[in-house]
């Protein structure tokens, strides 16, 4: 029974939080999307696309820094990061 309102508890206060967390901004498009739109393609497309996510890594990775993340928060958060900016 205690396990159950630990566990209640916990999920009010992650609700919460995700309750206050600010509206997302607008992202600049992914480095798939401004590929296509720039026609890129062969040996000019990949090599974007390698600046792109090596660009994407950092950015993510000072992102992660700064929310002070660190272990499986920070791999996961810098995973989503990295794919969400490279696109599909």
């Amino acid at each position: 029974m205690k396990a159950i309102a630990v566990s209640l508890a916990l999920c009010l206060v992650v609700g919460a939080a995700y309750a206050q967390s600010p509206a997302k901004t607008p992202r600049a498009p992914s480095c798939t999307a401004e590929a296509t739109t720039k026609t890129l393609a062969g040996a000019a497309k990949t090599s974007f696309m390698k600046k792109c996510e090596t660009d994407a890594v950092t950015a993510c990775d000072t992102a992660a820094a700064d929310k002070k993340l660190s272990g499986a928060a920070k791999t996961s958060f810098t995973k989503k990061c990295v794919t969400d900016s490279i696109g599909s």
